[in-house]
């Protein structure tokens, strides 16, 4: 990805909070989204992200159809050191986020984005994988569960427009166990 992606990952980012999230987030929130607003917050992190944090776009014809995001785990649970001085090299990946354009679900790109995603976290020398899914995404979680991941047991809600949201975290394993 480069700064000139942002508008187009942040469409894609938009339209697929959108369809996803229907009936899982208040409609209002969804419906108030804009564009323009996402393209300037990743504007404003683009040039700040971690080294270790990869942004990946699929391209069909030339247009962003695609976004993957892959870095260091943030959870203190899974991200052994966070706050030590020096900080260890991180061995938790996250994938931050996955998107398709909502007409290309189910087209491979997804499958493509992940491929590429888990190879970065592999390079970054990331030992396991982790992500997390809006519960009630069944699309999104069975497509997690195909690509080998399992859910760890760890739930966590956030607020979206005034309603608690609730998410389960997954992990995938991505060198052999030691």
């Amino acid at each position: 990805m480069t700064e000139a992606d942002i508008e187009a990952v942040s469409a894609v980012r938009v339209r697929g909070w959108q369809t996803a999230y229907r009936g899982l987030m208040p409609q209002a929130y969804l419906d108030a989204m804009s564009v323009a607003a996402d393209a300037e917050r990743r504007r404003s992190w683009f040039g700040r992200r971690s080294p270790e944090v990869s942004d990946l776009v699929a391209e069909r014809d030339g247009e962003v159809v695609g976004w993957a995001c892959v870095g260091p785990a943030r959870d203190p649970d899974i991200a052994p050191g966070a706050g030590e001085l020096p900080t260890p090299k991180p061995t938790a990946g996250e994938l931050l986020a996955l998107y398709v354009a909502p007409g290309l679900i189910g087209t491979g790109i997804g499958r493509a984005l992940m491929a590429a995603g888990t190879a970065r976290a592999r390079a970054h020398g990331f030992h396991t994988l982790y992500l997390w899914v809006v519960r009630g995404n069944t699309r999104a979680q069975r497509f997690y569960e195909r690509a080998g991941f399992v859910p760890d047991g760890a739930e966590e809600a956030y607020e979206v427009g005034g309603s608690s949201v609730p998410e389960l975290r997954y992990r995938r394993r991505l060198t052999p166990e030691p």
